[in-house]
Order: C-alpha cells, then structure tokens, then sequence
C-alpha cells in the first residue's frame, strides 16, 4: 500500500498547541528521515520519541522545531510504519509540513483511510472501526462509555459466537446431505434449542438499537407555547446561561435559540421557539413559521402554559395544532409561574390531556428543572430501552443487518416446523451467517465499507 498521511489535530489559528500529522506506509520512516533533522545521537527505534527539527531538504529550511514519534509495524495503529510529527499548533506549520510529505512521496490520506487500514489488517474488526467514529463523534460521557465498550469487543464477541453457532448447526445439516447413511439421524431437539437461544441474543441485541440512536443523534426538543410563558426563561434555566432574552413583552423572541445540553447521557438539543400567536409584525410572523418547522421535525415537544393564565383558548389552539401535525412526537405539559399562584396543581386542563405527562416549574427561579429532566427520560425510557444495558447500543447499519439475520433464523425454524427437506435450512443458515459476517467485517462489500469509513475525518 502506499504511504498516506494527514493531519490528524484541528486546525483553529490561535488555538492548540500541538498539531500532529500523521504518516502510515512502507515509505514513511524513509520519508521522515529526509525531513527530520535530530538534536545529538538519539536512536531511531520503534516507540521512540525523538527531538529535532522539520526541514526542507532543497531549501535547508527549518520549518519547524518538533518531536517525532516512531510506531514501527506491526505494533502501530494501522500495523503499518508509523510516523507522527509533533509541531506547533495552529495552521501555518503542520500545513507546511503536511505539503513537504506530500512532496517527498506521501499522498492525502482519504477519510478514515488510517482506521480503515487498521480493518484491512486486521488491526481491528468492523464494530470496533466504528466504534473508533463514535468515539471521536461522542456528545456525552455516556457515549464515550458506549464507544469504548465497542473498542473492547462488547458487540463483535457475542456476534461472532451466533456466527459459530450458526456455522456449527450448518455444518451438522450439510453433514447429513453428504453423508446421510454414514450418520445419525439430526438431534432436532437440540437444534431448536440452539435457534432458539440465538434469536433469543439478537432479540437482545436489537433492542438497543433506539438507545444507540439516542446516545449517537441525541434528542430535539422545541420548547412550544403562546408569547411571555416563560420559554427564553425556562431555556435560560435549564442551560444555565443567557442563552435567551427575558423580557416582559411578548413576543421579545423572534428566532428559534438552540443550545446543547446533556441529561441523564444523551444529547439533547433544546429548541425556543417564538411564541405562536396571530400577529401582523412582519418578523415575528417569520418566527412563527419557524416555530411551526421546528415542532414539526421534533423528537419531543415541551408544551409550556402559565400558571396564572391557566389554560387558554390560545394554548388549546396550539395544542391541537400540535396534535393534528404531530401525532407521532412526544408531548410534555410544562405548567410555569407557579410561585405566582397558590395551588398550581388546582389548574383545569383538557380531558385529552389528563394522561399526558406534567411538569411544574418556576423557571425565573429555577424550579422544576431537575423533574423536568426526570419526565424527560422517563418518556424516552419508555418502550425499548434499557439503562442497565448501555455498553451495547447498536447503530443503525449493524440494526438493519441484524434484523435481515433475524428474519433468517425465524424462517430456519418455520422451515423445520414445515418438515421440509434440510436442503432448504441450509438457505436462511446461509443468510444468518452472511449477516453476523458483515456486521464483523468477516464478510463485507467495498461499497458498504466505503459507506462507513467515508464518514470519518482525513486524519482518522
């Protein structure tokens, strides 16, 4: 393979003070010797750091004083050669070193080529490359957690056990066709037992498939209701900063105000909307429509009331609103001012939402933030998810393959039901194993893994 390299740190100006580029190849070291100039008699050995100089060759030019450490294959990332280049943070001097590699024989490294060389060595498996992603892509704790389990195998090792099993039910039955009066007759009972148990782990294994879309994507929540109910307030609250203006005029937002938060390990991106009402203000208008954008491509919406208003025509408006558009997304009842009124919980409400989940907050106060939170994941908790299992969380490619194996191992089991001839288990066996195959990498396309490594930076 030729040598690749790229710069593997962000390049910010005034930002970092490190930036490293990074060579893999059989060229690398010879690449990095004309380019390296070191201080005194320092060995260049595998797992050495060494101290020098970056200079151009033709110019004699110092580009930059730096260290360069040495990974030698097979004992580096990709199980190549290895070279790194430890400058100056900020643009100039990494670039300028990344174009003397280049000009000395290296070529840009494509995405996630250097994870991808680790695969194609063996370095590591499929489920752990993109686990490397989603670790470099993580938005919480909690997602680093679930991206280093995968690194250590939480996935691949139950995966390629149903791979064995299957393969070992394969060759049982394979057996019997090629040798059917040599051997004995095919141990039903335990057959099932072994489907059984398997589609009872991918079941499992499945069913982490929303909590990996959480953890990954995070959820959108648009903060929803009529003007000066305490939207920018409660937004202000929850992330503990100003990230809205608070007045006592309605209608004071005119543009949806984003922030990132995290609660309870998954993303959440909070949404304020501009009150929805009937306005002639030209700008507010466009707020609103805004607004009504932001509701609609919502994962959960936080329907905000005041306490001293109580509940109006105007908030029934938006509400139904909610309801005709949005009978898919998740609704919270976000009940605000209650230091302004004495018996908060006393509120009349819509028989329609009595069932729905209510929250009282004193945002200008910051009360009610953390059962906030708590309503928050009690509802994404709802269903699928399980918080004592969140070192798997499968993506939504591993999702979808493993669904196709599941529905081979249920048509292996109808086949045996029907009493057809074993020639016909061997079919959906196949499929099973082709699946637990790609989801490993022990059976994968150049367009599949061309999907998934694209994905990742020039450095990775």
């Amino acid at each position: 393979m030729t040598t690749i390299v790229a710069i593997a740190t962000a390049i910010v100006p005034e930002h970092g003070s490190v930036g490293i580029v990074k060579m893999s190849g059989t060229t690398a070291v010879a690449i990095a010797h004309q380019l390296f100039q070191t201080a005194g008699q320092q060995v260049w050995e595998s797992h050495r750091i060494l101290y020098g100089h970056i200079c151009d060759p033709v110019s004699a030019e110092r580009i930059d004083e730096a260290l360069l450490l040495l990974m030698l294959a097979p004992r580096s990332y990709t199980r190549e050669d290895v070279v790194e280049f430890h400058c100056h943070g900020g643009m100039m001097a990494v670039q300028r070193v990344l174009q003397l590699c280049l000009g000395h024989g290296a070529r840009l490294a494509q995405p996630g080529e250097f994870t991808l060389r680790a695969f194609l060595h063996g370095r590591l498996d499929l489920t752990q490359a993109e686990s490397v992603y989603d670790l470099v892509a993580a938005r919480s704790t909690r997602a680093a957690q679930v991206a280093m389990a995968g690194l250590k195998g939480k996935l691949a090792d139950p995966i390629r056990q149903l791979r064995m099993d299957c393969l070992h039910i394969l060759a049982e039955v394979e057996a019997r066709i090629d040798f059917e009066d040599d051997l004995p007759p095919l141990n039903l009972g335990e057959i099932h037992t072994s489907l059984a148990t398997a589609l009872s782990t991918v079941t499992t294994i499945l069913a982490t498939a929303h909590q990996g879309q959480l953890i990954r994507a995070g959820l959108k929540v648009a903060i929803i209701g009529r003007p000066n109910v305490g939207k920018s307030s409660l937004l202000n609250a929850w992330s503990r900063s100003d990230r809205a203006i608070v007045t006592d005029l309605p209608g004071t937002t005119r543009d949806v105000v984003e922030s990132q938060l995290v609660v309870g390990g998954i993303p959440v991106q909070v949404l304020d909307t501009a009150g929805i009402r009937e306005t002639e203000d030209p700008i507010e208008k466009i707020g609103v429509m805004r607004t009504q954008a932001v509701a609609q491509s919502a994962d959960l919406i936080l329907l905000i009331i005041d306490a001293q208003s109580g509940w109006t025509a105007a908030d029934e408006s938006i509400f139904e609103h909610i309801t005709k558009e949005q009978v898919h997304r998740s609704l919270i009842l976000v009940i605000n001012k209650i230091d302004l009124v004495s018996e908060p919980s006393s509120i009349w409400l819509p028989e329609t939402l009595k069932k729905t989940p209510q929250v009282l907050t004193a945002a200008a106060q910051n009360r009610g933030i953390h059962q906030l939170e708590e309503a928050i994941l009690a509802t994404v908790h709802t269903g699928t998810i399980q918080a004592a299992n969140w070192e798997l969380a499968i993506n939504q490619r591993q999702a979808a393959v493993l669904q196709r194996a599941k529905m081979a191992l249920e048509q292996v089991q109808e086949t045996i039901l029907q009493q057809l001839p074993v020639d016909f288990w061997t079919i959906d066996l196949r499929t099973a194993i082709q699946a637990f195959g790609e989801i490993t990498g022990e059976e994968i396309t150049e367009s599949v893994l061309e999907h998934i490594f694209n994905r990742f930076c020039i450095g990775k």
